[in-house]
């Protein structure tokens, strides 16, 4: 009898546990944030507000912690969120605050992105 409910019971618990990975997400805004064009406390109340969970926004609960460390904003997420879906975010968030023009947004590992400057010619401007 114990073989029987060890065989039924345990597989599924083990599921579920395995399922429940939590994801962690950096955005580094360093370069922006010490030229003072972009506030990453803004862009946490910005994440906090949109982010979608089930469908809806203002849905985070204890499922997605966004904290700000210093110029690097952090998700942690026990549910699947993509990081496409980060970037996506964080390009509306440039967009709507007109930095879309001077900022890129460009990962730098696995599950981090880091906010960088286009990188400007300016030699052809100078001969001109």
């Amino acid at each position: 009898a114990g073989v029987s409910t060890q065989s039924t019971g345990a597989p599924v618990a083990r599921g579920k546990k395995a399922k429940r990975t939590v994801t962690k997400y950096t955005l580094d805004c360093t370069h922006p944030a010490e030229d003072r064009i972009l506030d990453p406390a803004d862009f946490v109340t910005f994440l906090n507000n949109r982010v979608k969970v089930a469908g809806k926004t203002g849905n985070l609960g204890s499922n997605i912690i966004i904290t700000k460390e210093k110029n690097t904003v952090a998700l942690n997420a026990d549910i699947p969120l993509s990081k496409r879906y980060l970037k996506y975010l964080t390009k509306k968030y440039l967009k709507k605050n007109n930095l879309r023009d001077w900022l890129r947004v460009v990962a730098n590992n696995k599950n981090s992105f880091e906010l960088r400057y286009f990188q400007v010619d300016n030699s052809e401007e100078a001969e001109e």
